[in-house]
């Protein structure tokens, strides 16, 4: 191996703590048939990169050690595999990759799109996971319209946030929940009114409303149901809702759907994101040597949007 075929990139060898996470010099990804190989700028970090990490999910989704982390990726095309067309070496993308704490990564051209003058990398990092869940459940599955009551449950996360701004986007009057560190930065979003759930029941605080889009699950779910109004709608994207819980109350239910292709989802993200409707919000960026710094950071669960690596300038 030499230099042009080798690069950094944090990985883990065994299951546990952050502290796992280290970083090394491993062999560079090539790009397959309807990929394209990444010079990342950065990469998003998500919940499911440290459940993987600590082993919580290997039951279900185990991974061949040792691995690198990472679906979120923004950076530029730095060679195309066979068959590739709609881009160029020296674009600018964004969207879902493989392995994307390195300094290259893979991804299939389904779920990337260019973009545009005006966003930054950083910028069109977090929209994948976060932008792309959030568009599934505000518009996809809720369908959400103008006039409409909107409750979001965690306005304040990397799905609710955008979640928030999809919503007042659409025109719909936006409530969300937030613990008391996040109310203001919550309403800043646009939501009308955010409820504190460290000291507020939301179902007390909120009725008649006409979708629910839980960004949270477990417990939140459960007090999700008595805030709709009749043939309303809760949209989960943590696990699937009880389909007689709602035959029961006469409401609906859906969880989010899986898409493989993403790039027209992205595509209207990132236009947003130009246009100015849209603002992802990033809590915290830190190097790709701190990766065990920023998956502890994400798994405290209290942040404010989205947690990025910056690999390079």
């Amino acid at each position: 191996m030499t230099t042009e075929t080798l690069m950094r990139a944090a990985r883990f060898h065994e299951y546990g703590p952050p502290s796992v996470l280290v970083v090394e010099t491993v062999e560079r990804p090539e790009p397959k048939a309807g990929e394209v190989l990444i010079r990342v700028r950065f990469a998003g970090v998500n919940p499911i990169d440290w459940k993987l990490r600590a082993g919580s999910l290997k039951q279900y989704m185990p991974v061949t050690l040792p691995t690198i982390p990472g679906l979120d990726v923004a950076g530029t095309v730095e060679a195309l595999g066979e068959g590739v067309r709609g881009f160029a070496v020296g674009d600018r993308v964004f969207g879902r990759g493989a392995s994307t704490y390195a300094e290259f990564a893979v991804a299939p051209i389904t779920t990337i799109a260019q973009i545009p003058d005006g966003v930054s990398f950083e910028q069109a990092a977090p929209l994948h996971v976060g932008g792309v869940t959030a568009w599934l459940g505000v518009i996809d599955s809720g369908h959400v319209e103008a006039g409409q009551r909107v409750l979001v449950q965690g306005g304040a996360g990397g799905v609710g946030s955008i979640a928030v701004q999809l919503g007042r986007w659409k025109g719909a009057d936006v409530i969300a929940t937030a613990s008391t560190a996040n109310v203001e930065f919550v309403r800043s979003l646009g939501a009308r009114e955010v409820i504190d759930y460290t000291s507020v029941n939301v179902e007390d605080a909120v009725h008649d409303v006409d979708v629910v889009f839980d960004t949270v699950g477990g417990e939140v779910t459960a007090h999700s149901w008595g805030v709709l109004k009749p043939g309303g709608i809760l949209v989960t994207c943590v696990g699937v809702p009880d389909a007689e819980t709602a035959a029961a109350r006469g409401v609906r239910a859906e969880a989010t759907r899986r898409v493989t292709d993403t790039r027209p989802i992205l595509e209207e993200l990132v236009k947003l994101v130009a246009s100015g409707d849209l603002t992802p919000a990033i809590q915290h960026v830190f190097s790709l040597d701190d990766a065990a710094r920023a998956q502890a950071a994400s798994e405290t669960g209290h942040g404010r949007g989205r947690i990025l690596l910056k690999v390079a300038d």
